[in-house]
């Protein structure tokens, strides 16, 4: 007998371990050797991560993928893994030394410090893989990989020194994302943009050669120059007075008319404190608009002037170290050029100071020597590390670089002929705008937690890369024999002695970016560079299922990779789906304390009512606003359909092994049969078309709606009474409650796998888990007589209720209906079905006539006239008066939101979230106001 509850906490781990112990999750099980392969590879969590709520939406919709492609027959691997996450690792693991009061990395030595990460690893690093199955994860465990274990380093190796000998990996010196805390190299995703008020500097760089020219400094309303000053100088604003250091121009805008003259006559400036002469070079970077319309170059700390300073082939000054201070004492790119004397000893004394105190010491030699025009106070979004939270600091390095621009070609051809499909479609213009403007992808990073790149410089400075030391130690040998840095008994001898050899060569000591190994996670998981079964078979693979901020970062790269080391696109289909927020519409932060962890709701609800939720609430292109009320409301739905389970028990629907559904006779059973089917084939469309809503959605109606609240309602006289249909309503109930637990185990793994196996405790024993169970194939079910009469019957129900709650009906009232005109067909089914309107309906009585009594309201149901008589039940004078108010603080509402949805600046300065929810009002407002005519009109029709 089932228990009077489901309690997930009681069953959820039993059951997991149950799907674990059958293998039922793993790949290539026996049985399914010839049939079609299924693979979703997972966007491999970092190593050092917990569940949130962005997770687990993402995880959500994979394995309902993946459970419900198993339940077709196929043979599906979700093939799992996580990262091993650089930098996020490396500074774990270092705050972990620190907090024990253990030596630093770099007093241990690399060898010893990277020994303690895989330790950690091994203790701690699976806390994530541990949560995914606490939300039901169906993935192929047994096949579990890592980015830095040995399969993958190979492949790692493989592709890096393929690619360089191949011209597509260099070293070259640009602008990169520097954090002077980590003293490393970081992505783009890796730095977050952070308003902060600070100050606009204005500062006076002076004419070389007592160059002057007349600056408009009056105009007339047509924005006409009217007075002009004579000056001798040209002012330029920064944010960043401690980078004018490394300045190298000034630019203005071609179609300036201020400058043109200084522009033509090849004028210079002289950098201030420095005294270098440096140009005025016309760019249409610098906005005539802004400011005085001239901007100062430094190509060496900004990524704008980078690309001014490669259009005019300018210098590039670095004039701050590592670690972000002042370093210009020995600097021969800052000192070539530079005047001797005072300012210039005034700006060497600078040397070693911090960035943000020689900031403050440049502004204040500047205002001593009177080149500071004016200080305004000017908000600006400042870029920090996502993880140092320090100020990132765009910094000029030599480092390794993936020429991008080549390899995203065929990437961006694929997408183009259909062979990868993004859905949402719409995603596709994001991947096409950041693969036609790439720029050659930063690779290294100046960490020791990584891959290290496998690059080794010889005694003259040649770069050796080779996928072992032996083979690069062999390249050098060669390489300096021909060269004559050595001779070829020198050579014999080296090559005999491990430790002289090891000496000739010495290893680059950056590792490889964590997005590197995981762009090639779609075929490296698989065993390559190995040709291995699982290659072969799985690759393509079929879906990949990921949030829209990576779409560059890692999807985008892996279709570049795919596409260069494998006959294929690494997935066929994209499914990019949105942000889960808070139930206001706010991005979810720590900062702002609105973060909802996805395991305290698996612990008060249960996985499966959060699971629903997300995908019930998963529409395409729509961020989620989450709110621990919807995750309730699908726990109710859970006990909805376990009660259901327990009436059927109660009631003695037994699975019958010799119940043939298309055989069923009752119009009761054909009816809830056909709506079967057809919940069936809707589910199923809108999972194979990615609309994890409409699937949600269409199996919450049936299960709650049609199955529940109508045929268990309408069955309960056959299971109370002696009529003939009582056993084959019990078969048919016994029957669609299975195809129901089908149809929601990928949804609800866990309740649906529980009432699989009770509602088998009395019957015959299952032939299998029901995730391993087959997925409703009916055919052959349609009942379009059961439908016409079960449907009227339903339709007639829900209309009166409908004008019942319209009209104010008092809930105890009992009415009359009057039916107009009705075919003796309708007649029938009313005296079948009398007893379930009147009790339904709350009906006193119901009757057949020619026209519709005065004061009542008509409702048409399929074609057919049923009317209400409302007189004397209503005040309908008062009610008009109720039903008109309500209308016009609806259009009030409406009138208000209007207002501020056309409101431009309303637009342009509210979050999204606060607009995104004006919307919604609006659509509620609306929705509310077409009922209220509604029921308006049918109110003047009684009259």
């Amino acid at each position: 007998m089932l228990d009077n509850r489901f309690d997930p906490a009681a069953v959820e781990d039993r059951i997991y371990q149950s799907w674990v112990e059958a293998g039922a999750f793993t790949a290539g099980r026996p049985e399914r050797a010839g049939a079609e392969p299924y693979c979703i590879v997972i966007p491999p969590p970092n190593v050092t991560g917990s569940l949130h709520m962005g997770h687990a939406l993402n995880n959500t919709l994979q394995d309902i993928l993946a459970r419900f492609e198993r339940m077709r027959g196929k043979d599906v691997l979700w093939q799992v893994g996580t990262d091993h996450a650089g930098i996020a690792t490396q500074m774990v693991v270092e705050r972990q030394l620190a907090e024990r009061q253990l030596p630093g990395r770099r007093d241990m030595g690399r060898a010893a410090f990277v020994e303690r990460i895989w330790a950690w690893k091994e203790e701690s690093g699976g806390t994530i893989i541990n949560q995914l199955k606490k939300l039901g994860a169906s993935c192929d465990w047994s096949r579990e990989r890592f980015t830095m274990d040995e399969g993958l380093s190979r492949a790692v190796l493989k592709v890096f020194v393929r690619l360089y000998k191949e011209g597509l990996i260099y070293k070259d010196k640009r602008l990169v994302n520097w954090d002077p805390k980590f003293q490393s190299a970081i992505s783009d995703l890796e730095v977050l943009q952070v308003e902060v008020k600070g100050h606009l500097w204005h500062l006076r760089y002076p004419l070389a050669d007592g160059v002057t020219y007349e600056h408009p400094i009056a105009f007339d309303e047509h924005d006409q120059p009217t007075e002009f000053e004579t000056r001798d100088y040209i002012v330029v604003a920064t944010t960043r007075p401690e980078t004018m250091l490394g300045d190298t121009a000034v630019a203005v805008h071609p179609e300036d008319p201020r400058y043109q003259g200084l522009v033509a006559a090849n004028a210079k400036v002289r950098l201030p404190l420095v005294g270098r002469l440096i140009p005025i070079v016309p760019d249409a970077y610098s906005d005539p608009t802004k400011g005085t319309g001239a901007v100062k170059i430094t190509p060496a700390h900004d990524f704008n002037d980078f690309e001014v300073g490669r259009r005019h082939d300018l210098p590039m000054i670095n004039v701050l170290d590592a670690e972000a201070r002042v370093t210009l004492a020995g600097n021969e790119d800052f000192l070539t050029g530079a005047q001797a004397g005072a300012d210039l000893d005034a700006a060497l004394a600078l040397d070693g100071l911090s960035r943000e105190a020689a900031r403050k010491a440049i502004v204040t030699l500047m205002e001593e020597r009177d080149v500071l025009d004016r200080i305004e106070p000017h908000t600006h979004m400042v870029p920090h590390g996502d993880r140092s939270n320090v100020v990132i600091e765009p910094w000029l390095t030599d480092q390794w670089y993936v020429d991008a621009h080549t390899l995203a070609q065929p990437a961006l051809a694929a997408v183009r002929e259909g062979r990868t499909n993004f859905v949402p479609k719409n995603w596709e213009k994001t991947y096409f705008e950041w693969l036609e403007n790439i720029q050659p992808w930063c690779v290294s990073r100046q960490l020791w937690w990584g891959h290290q790149i496998p690059a080794w410089y010889g005694p003259d400075g040649t770069i050796f890369v080779e996928e072992t030391e032996e083979a690069a130690v062999a390249a050098a040998l060669a390489h300096c024999v021909q060269n004559g840095i050595i001779t070829d008994a020198e050579a014999q001898e080296l090559a005999a002695d491990p430790e002289k050899r090891a000496a000739l060569i010495t290893r680059d000591e950056d590792v490889l970016d964590t997005w590197f190994s995981s762009a090639l996670w779609p075929f490296s998981t698989l065993g390559w560079p190995d040709e291995t079964a699982e290659v072969t078979r799985f690759y393509p693979t079929t879906v990949l299922i990921t949030g829209f901020d990576i779409i560059f970062f890692w999807v985008a790269r892996m279709m570049m990779m795919g596409l260069h080391f494998m006959p294929d696109v690494p997935f066929k289909d994209v499914y990019i789906h949105a942000l889960v927020r808070d139930e206001k519409g706010a991005k979810m932060s720590k900062s702002k304390g609105n973060v909802i962890d996805p395991l305290d709701l698996v612990s008060k609800y249960g996985a499966d009512a959060l699971r629903f939720t997300l995908a019930a609430m998963a529409a395409q292109g729509r961020d989620i606003k989450l709110a621990p009320a919807r995750v309730e409301g699908y726990r109710n739905f859970s006990t909805k359909l376990w009660n259901a389970a327990r009436f059927a028990e109660m009631n003695g629907c037994g699975r019958d092994p010799a119940f043939v559904p298309r055989n069923a006779e009752s119009r009761l059973n054909r009816w809830i049969l056909s709506e079967t089917q057809k919940a069936g084939t809707e589910i199923t469309q809108a999972l194979e078309a990615y609309r994890f809503n409409e699937a949600a959605g269409a199996a919450y109606r049936f299960v709650w709606n049609i199955f529940c609240d109508w045929y268990l309602e309408l069955a309960k006289p056959v299971f109370n009474g002696n009529g003939g249909w009582k056993d084959e309503t019990r078969a048919t109930t016994a029957f669609v409650l299975d195809e129901i637990l089908k149809m929601l185990h990928p949804f609800m793994p866990f309740l649906t796998e529980e009432l699989w196996a009770r509602t088998a405790e009395t019957g015959a024993p299952r032939a299998s888990l029901l995730a391993l169970a087959q997925w409703p194939a009916l055919e052959g079910l349609e009942a379009p007589d059961a439908e016409a009469e079960i449907g009227w019957l339903l339709d007639l129900i829900t209309e009166i209720r409908s004008v019942r709650a319209e009209m104010n009906v008092p809930a105890g009232a009992q009415l009359p209906l009057v039916l107009v005109g009705v075919p003796e067909e309708v007649r029938e089914r009313v005296v079948v079905w009398l007893d379930t309107l009147t009790r339904l309906a709350r009906l006193s009585s119901i009757s057949f006539e020619a026209e519709a009594p005065a004061g009542s309201v008509q409702i048409v149901v399929r074609g057919e006239t049923a009317a209400l008589p409302l007189a004397g039940v209503i005040d309908m004078e008062a009610e008009g008066a109720r039903l008109a108010k309500e209308l016009a603080k609806a259009s009030d509402d409406i009138a208000k939101v209007d207002a501020k949805l056309g409101n431009a600046d309303f637009i342009k300065r509210a979050p999204e979230e606060v607009i995104e929810e004006q919307r919604e009002r609006r659509e509620a407002a609306s929705d509310r106001a077409a009922r209220i005519r509604e029921a308006l009109a049918r109110l003047g029709r009684m009259g």
